[in-house]
């Protein structure tokens, strides 16, 4: 089969994948199995922590796999964890071929690829990596760098400003940007606020419909700060739960919701938190909502982040623009250079 082929294929083995939850400590992960002719003969997807993996998926829905090549978005696993490894499922099904796209950071599930060949099963991998690496990018980074994927959120005035002169700020934004942010709540594992937020605000920090309705993932909220959370906070009454770290040390808190299978994490605690996460250079993606207002006054969007001059400013690449009603969201990540936290942008 051309290499064009095989890009076609994976292309809809992507398209599966998506079907999967964003959420959660596994990759979005999609299969085919196809024929000689390149013709389809089963499909799967992992549907979340627990439950089989594609390629598993994919061989369940057939009685023979013996002699199909399987076109699978990422290194098939290698390890033994809730599940079996899938590189071993796919030699004992027969598969003779297995083309990936991107490899396995993990130093558990890694070295598919290899125990594959030992097998004697044909092994190409990159197929479509650029595009396969974008779609589950915060997986790769958590899976990489050892702590969650890193969103910042902020909504601001066009002249920088998150709060009039007084401290208010409801709204700022309009009914759709703040839809938007219920969205992307829902999309993330975790919503992280500062103290000082909680004893402001007393948010609740669902992730709501149009109508004020729960959304069916919630992400669980994170506290950071030395203080313990009033006893009759809203937050106690989360439906995910609630984490007090206890502490301002950003790795360590980072490193703790990694251990708990926490791979995306939604910063959304006011300027003082914002500006301490890109200080310490471990923001991955930045979701800056602009409002066609000005503000004046004291309360900008970011504080001290360490730029002491022009050399030392924090380079962007827009990634998106989004119209949301009157107001645009922009999507940002950082443009990391060597003298910067982290060695290569992700």
């Amino acid at each position: 089969m051309t290499i064009t082929g095989y890009e076609s294929l994976m292309r809809h083995a992507l398209s599966l994948a998506a079907h999967g939850p964003a959420t959660g400590v596994n990759p979005q992960v999609g299969c085919v199995l196809v024929d000689d002719a390149g013709t389809i003969v089963a499909e799967g997807w992992h549907r979340g922590a627990g439950t089989a993996h594609a390629e598993v998926d994919a061989l369940s829905k057939i009685a023979d796999a013996a002699g199909l090549t399987a076109i699978v978005t990422l290194e098939p696993c290698n390890h033994t964890g809730r599940t079996g490894p899938c590189s071993v499922a796919l030699v004992e099904a027969g598969v003779t071929r297995v083309v990936y796209s991107v490899s396995d950071p993990g130093a558990e599930a890694g070295g598919g690829a290899e125990r594959l060949r030992a097998a004697g099963v044909e092994v190409t991998s990159g197929v479509l990596s650029d595009e396969v690496s974008e779609f589950i990018r915060p997986w790769l980074t958590a899976a990489r760098l050892g702590r969650p994927f890193v969103t910042v959120k902020w909504a601001s005035s066009l002249d920088g400003r998150a709060a009039a002169a007084d401290g208010t700020s409801q709204w700022i934004t309009g009914t759709a940007a703040r839809q938007r942010v219920h969205e992307q709540r829902a999309a993330s594992d975790a919503i992280v606020v500062g103290t000082g937020t909680v004893l402001a605000d007393d948010p609740s920090l669902t992730a709501r419909g149009d109508g004020g309705e729960l959304l069916l993932h919630q992400p669980i909220p994170v506290v950071i700060g030395e203080r313990p959370i009033p006893g009759d906070a809203r937050l106690h009454q989360h439906p995910a739960g609630l984490i007090e770290t206890l502490t301002r040390d950003l790795d360590a808190v980072l490193s703790g919701l990694f251990a708990r299978d926490i791979r995306r994490v939604f910063v959304e605690g006011g300027p003082t938190l914002a500006s301490a996460f890109v200080a310490a250079g471990l923001v991955d993606e930045y979701l800056i909502y602009l409002a066609p207002t000005l503000l004046g006054g004291p309360r900008n969007a970011l504080g001290d982040i360490g730029v002491a001059s022009i050399g030392d400013q924090r380079r962007l690449r827009i990634t998106a623009v989004e119209e949301l009603g009157d107001d645009l969201l922009l999507v940002a990540r950082p443009i990391i250079t060597s003298t910067a936290p982290n060695s290569k942008e992700l």
